[in-house]
């Protein structure tokens, strides 16, 4: 298993997300050592809030295997997980999530909140934080001071 290979996938499409526009995270679900879903954030251009990176890897995925429930995969995104993809983690039965960078402000890997240790829920995700977190963490904070300097010249 090699969790910064496949984080290098997602920072990929993390990449992807940014130059069109969007906030930069990627995500791939990964299972018997082959990518099955990729996704990257599209919200807005999707006009979609559910079109968070995970999201769509999982949707990508469970159309591939013709189920949604996704047994033995891991699923790894450049961003710790926000409450809405946690629980479409938990019901795709995603067996382990790798994130990159921790999010202070809606993480629920552990950094607000730990739904994935709740264990008044019924799925329990194996929990890998801080891969290639710089560079996720870098990308991120990129985009946004350039967001920032646009919206200040204007």
């Amino acid at each position: 298993m090699n969790d910064e290979l496949w984080m290098t996938e997602a920072l990929s499409l993390a990449r992807e997300a940014g130059a069109a526009g969007e906030v930069p995270v990627g995500a791939v679900v990964v299972l018997g050592g082959e990518i099955i879903g990729r996704g990257f954030n599209q919200p807005i251009g999707h006009h979609d809030p559910t079109a968070h990176a995970e999201i769509m890897a999982l949707r990508a995925a469970a159309a591939r295997l013709d189920n949604y429930r996704l047994p033995g995969a891991t699923l790894y995104v450049t961003l710790e997980p926000c409450a809405m993809c946690a629980g479409a983690i938990m019901h795709a039965r995603i067996a382990r999530v790798v994130f990159g960078a921790p999010d202070p402000k809606t993480g629920v890997a552990g950094s607000v909140l730990d739904l994935f240790g709740e264990a008044r829920l019924n799925h329990h995700a194996e929990i890998t934080g801080g891969v290639l977190a710089p560079e996720c963490g870098q990308l991120l904070s990129s985009f946004f001071a350039a967001r920032r300097s646009r919206t200040a010249l204007v």
